[in-house]
């Protein structure tokens, strides 16, 4: 629960929801097209009861919802809803921190691919509406 110093923070409301690593991690996932709890499960390598949890979460929260298996079987898949896309950016800054910043020269590491070109994607940047590319010293909160 968010103190009031934090309760006007959309960082801090992010964090309630998306704080947690396994949840970025099931997002992460989601986003390469996995959708059923045993393809998380044996992806992540997470306990059930654990990933049980954390699946309930984002389902709670709206960034994923259950719809019947797209097979017809009886089973039922994870879906990201619209809120749970736009997470999207959010997972590729991470990524993109990563590797810059916690892998060695040469050390092997997955890449984010371009479908339509094939081509690593672009470096994200945080821009103002004229165009210009802002640092943290460039911003403030009001």
């Amino acid at each position: 629960m968010l103190d009031e110093n934090n309760s006007r923070c959309p960082v801090a409301r992010a964090l309630e929801v998306l704080g947690d690593r396994w949840a970025l991690m099931i997002l992460r996932d989601a986003f390469d097209g996995l959708r059923r709890f045993s393809e998380f499960q044996k992806n992540l390598g997470l306990a059930k009861n654990i990933l049980a949890t954390r699946l309930k979460l984002l389902v709670e929260t709206g960034l994923m919802e259950l719809q019947p298996a797209s097979d017809g079987s009886a089973y039922k898949e994870y879906v990201l809803t619209e809120k749970g896309r736009s997470v999207f950016p959010i997972v590729v800054g991470l990524r993109q921190w990563g590797e810059r910043f916690q892998f060695e020269a040469g050390e092997t590491r997955s890449v984010l691919l371009d479908n339509a070109k094939g081509e690593p994607v672009a470096k994200l940047e945080v821009r103002a509406r004229d165009g210009r590319v802002l640092g943290p010293e460039d911003c403030r909160r009001a």
